[in-house]
């Protein structure tokens, strides 16, 4: 996403939460989790999705506008990555709404009414999102983000959320725990309506990764191919050491189809592949060994593990799933969900 003068910028949020001795997590969406519950909360949305729970869709041209809310006098700082890892600040800016310490109870909207600017979608196309962070101190973001020349915002220093994340734990880190909280919004971007193609975004966890459209190699995983004309296409990912990945896709134009694969190799499973679909639900029985460990989805605890599994109600299409137990490394990974499944977690020790 990119973000100019009249800005055309597509937005998503993010939720931190707070504990007072245990060291901030990474989640599943590379933001960081706070494993212990603060009395400090904040909320971010993006106009689509004003509940939080889902994922936004907008195309190229259409207008966005994002609000905070927070319970509690606090600073705000609020960030947007896009779908190529980009890193924006757009709370504090310098334009006249973009002091970041909001009063308890209050709600800030972006952009606010008399604002000269306007965040417009302007891709790149793809899965987006906003991290909300929420501090009762002032924080020190020197090394996070920078305003450059006479930019009305400020750029980030790192790329992709496991930097941000990285960079966002050693700025709360030193901190009570209970005094920081985030939130998360998804988006999702797509083209206009008047573009004839689509795009799929094949995403693989393992390395040396390579996709085949209808037989045909087409490259590296983790990249969008764009410009497919609309139908239904094969799509085999092959890696070293690893069992291939099929699965039938639908393009459609003007519409991104996310298309995440964990290669089936070791201790964590895969959802069986099946064509993805737009809408409905999904019932997951995750399956881990790890009894009392925590299980993120989409950035939110969705529980734990309890008599070796926890089940899952999931809307079809991406989720991100972290599960992290004490004495573990944290899990984190990508799945595509279009139809009832089992995914298998077992974390290995440090």
């Amino acid at each position: 996403m990119k973000k100019l003068m009249t800005i055309s910028a597509a937005l998503t949020a993010a939720l931190i939460s707070g504990s007072t001795f245990a060291a901030p997590k990474i989640s599943a969406q590379s933001i960081i989790v706070n494993p212990t519950v603060s009395d400090l909360a904040v909320k971010v949305n993006v106009n689509r999705d004003t509940s939080g729970s889902q994922i936004a869709d907008y195309r190229v041209g259409d207008n966005v506008q994002i609000s905070a809310t927070v319970n509690q006098d606090a600073y705000v700082y609020l960030f947007d990555i896009d779908a190529a890892g980009k890193v924006t600040q757009i709370l504090p800016n310098r334009f006249n709404s973009g002091a970041n310490f909001l009063k308890a109870n209050t709600t800030k909207v972006f952009p606010a009414a008399g604002d000269t600017y306007s965040f417009t979608i302007d891709g790149p196309l793809g899965l987006n999102k906003v991290l909300a962070v929420a501090s009762k101190t002032e924080l020190n973001l020197n090394n996070i983000s920078e305003f450059q020349n006479n930019s009305q915002f400020a750029t980030g220093r790192v790329e992709g959320q496991q930097q941000l994340a990285q960079a966002l734990s050693i700025v709360v880190n030193p901190l009570p725990q209970n005094t920081w909280v985030s939130d998360t919004a998804l988006y999702s971007v797509s083209a206009s309506q008047t573009t004839s193609t689509g795009s799929l975004f094949v995403g693989s966890s393992a390395p040396g990764s390579l996709v085949y459209l209808n037989g045909r190699s087409v490259g590296g995983a983790n990249v969008t191919f764009t410009n497919l004309q609309p139908g239904s296409y094969a799509v085999r990912v092959t890696t070293p050491g690893y069992a291939d990945y099929n699965a039938n896709v639908s393009i459609r134009a003007g519409a991104v189809v996310n298309l995440n694969v964990e290669p089936v190799y070791g201790n964590a499973g895969a959802v069986t592949p099946v064509q993805p679909v737009q809408q409905g639900r999904a019932a997951i029985s995750l399956r881990s060994s790890i009894s009392g460990a925590l299980v993120f989805v989409d950035g939110r605890q969705a529980g734990s593990i309890q008599n070796g599994g926890l089940n899952l109600n999931l809307t079809r299409g991406s989720h991100e799933i972290v599960l992290i137990a004490p004495g573990y490394r944290s899990f984190v990974n990508t799945y595509n969900v279009q139809q009832g499944g089992t995914i298998t977690i077992n974390p290995t020790r440090p």
